[in-house]
């Protein structure tokens, strides 16, 4: 089948905190994959998706999902039991990587070292320090950054949004061992970790702003750091891939303490559905080793499959 006769479904949108963004990746990879030939419907995920695919009857779904329903093993399970080819990871893969927390044992076990975290309550992580400051505060199945507070040393209290009436990321919170210094990531597209990005934000960390705002974030490719650093950063990446059984193109956040060297770097989650414009982390990667943006989202559709 050439490719303008496979028609290729392209899931953007959906319910989460995160849809703005996946209306973004999947506009653009809708745009590449009708360059590189591929018959393309878009279609904005609600709950009567599987009704909507029905009618559609596409041979291909490209997920463009980021978050809940898209990222943590939901789609993917309708899609098997549809039987419809869709990229990216399977059901347990993207269940397991999108909770960060229970998928560290999986990575401890692999011998990557990661940031130390537990899961609490929302109200204890409210009441009071459950870990001496610095911290970080985090929902432990959202993505880009939505309901992430830094602890600092001096902070007398834990963050007052917690107790927020408006509050709708969950009644759990993952408290993690904040680690100073440089934020660094790595796409992994099959069985191969392309680059490592250093992430220079302008606020200082890098939180929604710095990932979506023009001019939030710089991103030096390849990141300049020593050689052992950064074969550390894409090995790390490609076994946290392979560990959580990761399929397509999966993207890693790592931190490193410079200070400390290479025991300075630990991986903070590995992502199933990184960003997908030409501008994202990981389609950066790719073109900085060739591959094109229209290409990749190509090479993503021809990789594409169920029982992943």
């Amino acid at each position: 089948m050439t490719t303008k006769q496979i028609h290729v479904a392209v899931l953007m949108g959906g319910l989460s905190s995160e849809r703005e963004v996946s209306l973004r990746s999947g506009a653009a990879c809708a745009t590449a994959l009708e360059g590189e030939g591929y018959r393309v419907s878009r279609l904005d995920v609600g709950r009567d998706v599987a009704a909507r695919l029905a009618e559609l009857n596409p041979d291909v779904c490209f997920n463009a999902l980021h978050g809940r329903y898209g990222e943590d093993g939901c789609i993917q399970g309708l899609l098997e039991t549809l039987g419809i080819p869709y990229t990216h990871s399977g059901v347990l893969a993207s269940s397991l990587a999108m909770h960060k927390e229970r998928s560290k044992p999986v990575l401890v076990a692999a011998g990557v070292a990661v940031a130390e975290s537990r899961v609490v309550s929302r109200a204890e992580a409210a009441r009071s320090h459950v870990m001496r400051p610095p911290y970080v505060i985090k929902p432990p199945t959202e993505g880009s950054s939505v309901g992430v507070y830094i602890v600092r040393k001096d902070q007398a209290h834990p963050p007052r949004e917690l107790t927020s009436a408006e509050w709708t990321l969950g009644e759990e919170v993952m408290v993690e061992r904040y680690i100073p210094g440089r934020e660094v990531q790595v796409a992994v597209m099959g069985d191969r970790a392309l680059t490592v990005t250093d992430i220079i934000s302008s606020t200082g960390w890098y939180d929604y702003h710095a990932k979506y705002a023009d001019g939030g974030s710089r991103h030096v490719v390849p990141a300049e750091m020593p050689s052992d650093v950064f074969d550390a950063c894409l090995a790390h990446s490609l076994t946290a891939h392979q560990a959580l059984g990761c399929r397509g193109l999966s993207r890693t956040d790592l931190r490193w303490d410079e200070t400390r060297g290479l025991a300075g770097l630990a991986l903070l989650e590995t992502n199933t559905q990184p960003g997908m414009t030409p501008t994202s982390l990981a389609p950066e990667q790719a073109a900085h080793c060739g591959i094109s943006f229209d290409a990749l989202c190509d090479w993503l559709v021809e990789d594409a499959s169920c029982a992943r």
